[in-house]
């Protein structure tokens, strides 16, 4: 399971990989391993056993493993390879090799697990603490450049073919699936299956991109120094002059540039309007954030 900015690996990523040094290699395998062993507890400790199931290939591994009395692992592996041979050329070898490798492992470790008695009867907290073992493991499997879902790579090639994006192509396959939870198991379950979903979901993101979520900040003001003093001495934060023209008027504009924390968007806001009311002020989120002066210097 995934979103668009999840999935969505470019090539010049992938190139980026090339780089890596032998030992950066063995690190990303291990979190990767890690993460797909997180992946293994969720599912044979807390969502199988219970009849909640995850969305993509997961869940439909799931389900065909209850009708068909297989294990996990076998769907797991017949289902996703299609996708990855399809994608082999679309998401480039590295993250091919890398996801194939993964899927495999958690084959395996479901297999291994089976045997492992459920860690709770409530559903309630199966889905909950199911939902969030299962995006951390996904979440570590993604930040190091794989994946365990080869839906997310069908999503992609769909994006390319319809208008549709990459993440409601990824929404709607997961809500088909899971809406399909129950005629098998039941609607109860069915809608737990969903708490668990979402838990995952927004576990996923945390884990993938951190814990500090930080914000972009755009302004354009006239007075652009006094603001950019202010954000400077009162937040610490450094700034970035840019020059802009206004389209309209052909007016030259100064724009100020800075990422702050999530926490200081209310006072970045109160800086801009106490000193220009009339500003142009956009603050957007980021997912990543390196190098440059980022940090903030202590204010004395």
């Amino acid at each position: 399971m995934g979103t668009a900015e999840q999935v969505g690996i470019s090539p010049k990523q992938q190139h980026k990989h090339k780089g890596l040094k032998f030992y950066q290699y063995v690190i990303r395998a291990l979190l990767i391993a890690i993460g797909v062993t997180f992946e293994a507890i969720a599912l044979e400790a807390f969502l199988v056993p219970n009849k909640i199931i995850d969305g993509g290939v997961v869940g439909v591994s799931i389900m065909l493993a209850h009708l068909s009395g297989w294990p996990i692992g076998v769907f797991l592996v017949i289902i996703n390879i299609p996708f990855f041979i399809i994608g082999y050329k679309q998401m480039g070898k590295t993250f091919t090799i890398t996801s194939a490798c993964g899927v495999t492992l958690l084959a395996f470790l479901t297999t291994l697990f089976t045997p492992v008695p459920r860690f709770t009867d409530d559903l309630l907290l199966a889905a909950v603490f199911g939902g969030i073992i299962m995006g951390i493991g996904v979440g570590l499997v993604i930040r190091n450049g794989g994946s365990s879902d080869g839906t997310e790579i069908l999503a992609v090639l769909f994006n390319q073919k319809t208008p549709f994006s990459v993440g409601e192509v990824v929404l709607f396959i997961n809500i088909f699936i899971l809406g399909s939870a129950g005629f098998v198991f039941g609607w109860n379950y069915a809608m737990y299956s969903l708490i668990a979903y979402f838990v995952a979901f927004k576990m996923i993101d945390i884990t993938s991109e951190g814990l500090e979520s930080s914000k972009a900040v755009w302004i354009i003001s006239d007075q652009h120094e006094e603001i950019g003093d202010a954000l400077n001495d009162r937040l610490g934060r450094g700034v970035t002059y840019l020059n802009g023209e206004g389209a309209y008027t052909g007016n030259d504009k100064n724009v100020i540039f800075t990422v702050i924390s999530r926490l200081e968007e209310a006072k970045v806001k109160n800086i801009v309007d106490s000193i220009d009311k009339s500003a142009f002020l956009a603050i957007s989120d980021i997912h990543d954030v390196k190098g440059g002066r980022f940090k903030k210097r202590s204010i004395h």
